[in-house]
This record gives C-alpha cells, sequence and structure tokens, in this order.
C-alpha cells in the first residue's frame, strides 16, 4: 500500500459525501461532475490554493502544517479517529530501519492476566488482529473449531480480521455480521496508516481482497474508526445467543498488541449462558476443541456464504 495513493484516497472519498451546501456554498442545481465538494471548493473554504491542495490530495506536500491539515479536516468534518488517521497518511514515517520480521510475543504477566480472568473471555491481539494468547473462555465463545494451543505457533494464528470474513463458523457467531465487518475494516484502515508499507499486513489486507467480495466492498470505502467499545450479540452453538460487552484495552508497553475482554450484564440471561459455557469449559476443557486438523481456514472460493450488502460510508462503523 502506497501512503501517498492512500492519502489521495481517503480525501477523495471525504470529499464525496460532503455536499456543497453542506459546507455552506451555494448550490446552483443540475449536475455535478464529480460527487462532493470539488477541490478547488474545499481549497477555498480551508484556505489554501487549489494547487497546494491538489499537491497534498497527491501526496507531494509531506510537511503540510498542522494548521492546513487542521483547516482540511475542519471542512470534511472528519472526527477524532479520522483527524488522526489523515495526520498519519499525510505525515508518514520515513527513514526507519525496519527489523526483521520477527513472531510476536505475549509478555508472560499479560498472559497470567489473562488467564486470571476466570469465567470472563479475554485474548490478546497482535498489531495485525493476530491472536496472540486466549483464555479457555475466549477460545469458548470464539472459536472452539480451531485447535486452543494454535497462538502459540506463529504459522497458524488465528487472525480475527481473516476469521470474520473467510470462516463460516466466525460468521454464524455474530448475530449482526455486517455491523462487526465494518468495525473490524475501519479498524484495519487505522492500523494501514500507522504501519504503511507493511508485507505483512498488506499481504493479509490482499488475501481478505481478493478471497472476500464484501471486505473489498468496505475496503474502498475508506471507512476509518477506533473500535475499542462495542455491544455484542453471540449466537454460541451450545450455550445459545448472549449479548456482551466487549472492551478493547491497548498495551502501551507493547507496540500495537491489545486485550479484548467480553463480559456480560450481571443478573442478564447472557451472565446465565457465559456462566454455563464457563461450567462446560470447567468439566472438559477441550470440550471446544477440535484439535490441528481444523487449523486451515477454508479456501476462498468454497466457503459458500451469503454476501450482504455493506452499509454506507456515512454510517458510524463502530457501535
Amino acid at each position: 500500500m502506497d501512503t501517498r495513493e492512500e492519502l489521495g484516497e481517503f480525501l477523495r472519498s471525504r470529499r464525496a459525501r460532503l455536499r456543497p451546501e453542506d459546507a455552506g456554498l451555494a448550490s446552483y442545481g443540475g449536475r455535478r461532475r464529480v460527487p462532493g465538494l470539488r477541490r478547488e471548493e474545499l481549497a477555498q473554504l480551508a484556505g489554501v490554493s487549489a494547487g497546494y491542495y491538489t499537491r497534498l490530495e497527491q501526496g507531494q506536500s509531506p510537511n503540510a502544517s498542522d494548521a492546513v491539515l487542521d483547516a482540511v479536516a475542519r471542512v470534511l468534518r472528519l472526527d477524532e479517529a479520522e483527524r488522526a488517521h489523515l495526520y498519519s497518511l499525510a505525515r508518514p514515517k520515513r527513514g526507519v530501519r525496519r527489523r526483521a520480521a520477527r513472531p510476536e510475543q505475549v509478555r508472560p504477566g499479560v498472559r497470567v492476566m489473562i488467564e486470571s480472568f476466570g469465567e470472563v473471555p479475554a485474548l490478546v491481539m497482535g498489531r495485525f488482529c493476530d491472536v496472540l494468547a486466549w483464555n479457555r473462555m475466549a477460545h469458548a465463545l470464539m472459536a472452539g473449531h480451531l485447535d486452543f494451543d494454535s497462538p502459540d505457533r506463529p504459522a497458524e494464528r488465528p487472525n480475527i480480521a481473516r476469521l470474520l470474513f473467510l470462516d463460516p463458523h466466525t460468521r454464524e457467531l455474530y448475530a449482526d455480521w455486517i455491523r462487526k465487518a465494518r468495525s473490524t475494516v475501519a479498524d484495519l484502515r487505522v492500523i494501514a496508516g500507522r504501519y504503511p508499507g507493511d508485507p505483512a499486513l498488506t499481504g493479509l489486507i490482499g488475501e481478505l481482497t481478493v478471497g472476500s467480495a464484501e471486505f473489498a466492498t468496505l475496503w474502498a470505502a475508506h471507512t476509518v474508526g477506533d473500535c475499542g467499545i462495542a455491544t455484542r450479540t453471540y449466537r454460541h452453538p451450545v450455550v445459545g445467543t448472549m449479548t456482551l460487552m466487549c472492551e478493547l484495552l491497548a498495551l502501551p508497553e507493547d507496540e500495537g498488541q491489545r486485550v479484548a475482554v467480553m463480559n456480560a450484564e450481571p443478573g442478564s440471561p447472557s451472565a446465565e449462558a457465559l456462566r454455563l459455557l464457563a461450567d462446560l469449559t470447567a468439566v472438559s476443557p477441550d470440550t471446544f476443541s477440535t484439535g490441528p486438523r481444523n487449523n486451515r481456514l477454508p479456501e476462498s472460493g468454497g466457503v459458500g456464504v451469503r454476501q450482504s450488502t455493506p452499509r454506507t460510508t456515512e454510517e458510524r462503523p463502530c457501535r
């Protein structure tokens, strides 16, 4: 992924969603050649020349000032996550020597922490959404059809985005799959802005684009969102439907790693279902593990799942 190309596509997608009258410009009717604001109109509203804004959109202004970027963000009505993404794309890190690619590791203390959560599902995600570790409850809730120890083998680590778009078991798990899909793609957009050109991330996005038409459509919408809090309904094949509060917590000492924690409202039917899942897992820890033979995801052409129509870029991705 070329950062300059990404910046241009992001700015064009945000211009396209604004009508001239939304920005306080007179609209004289008739068909416009381009949807949304024209470059000249955005430049006028941001207080810069049309030529300068064009160079910015083409990725040719790496030294754009805070004032210019803030003005563009104001005109485009970017939220906090989109504004941060704009800065990441407009000012990519340069001259950073790439380290040899080594598998991410989970600190022992973090592993002990998620294992101590007991009846609360918890897992550790790497910078590109690989599952680096999970406790028995998170495994039983989200991926009982996979080997519990797969996160310990870097070549076989489950990836949340890959599971969501290419694995039929995971698709059936989410009662509102398209909402989860939108939030995951919005999160990947933020990650792509932070790690431009990373081969592992580029490979993942390429795989998902080829393997899932739904992912390709959502990715092209350039939706950006910080999805740290959500309430999701799961359709578990053993204990039934439950609604859980999901928190995504960053680990400041571990670059890009986050802990996902899922809990139920105390005293609710979902809490009872979660407790039943904990009881079943405690009686037989291997109940929800089918072993290494199921680690591989099906080929993208054989997923055989319905094609849902993604919503438009104007909708909020992370609720």
